[in-house]
């Protein structure tokens, strides 16, 4: 079970939080366009992924070569809140960031 020092230790994290707003704010994401949005590598992007799903803060599916993250509607309400909350203070630049990246794939 997700604890809040696991949650802001994962948060803390710049690229972590990139991925989990920018989750919020799409709904669905294939990793090429968070690599692009992030500007960071596939390795890197797929190495904060694995955390996000040990986490139990993302699912993932697969579609042909892609996999395509969301986040878990199974995670606390309290740790739901908590990503909101931050979105909203951050939804601006996560749109803009979104907004300047190209789909990759």
């Amino acid at each position: 079970m997700l604890q809040p020092l696991q949650l802001f230790k994962i948060l803390s994290d710049e690229t972590r939080l990139a991925i989990v707003m920018l989750l919020r704010e799409s709904g669905e994401m294939c990793v090429c366009d968070i690599c692009g949005a992030t500007s960071a590598s596939q390795p890197k992007i797929s190495r904060h992924m694995a955390i996000l799903r040990e986490a139990e803060l993302v699912l993932d599916r697969r579609e042909g070569k892609w996999i395509h993250y969301r986040l878990s509607p199974h995670m606390p309400a309290w740790a739901a809140e908590t990503i909101t909350t931050s979105w909203h203070c951050l939804r601006e630049e996560v749109r803009q960031q979104r907004k300047n990246s190209a789909s990759s794939c």
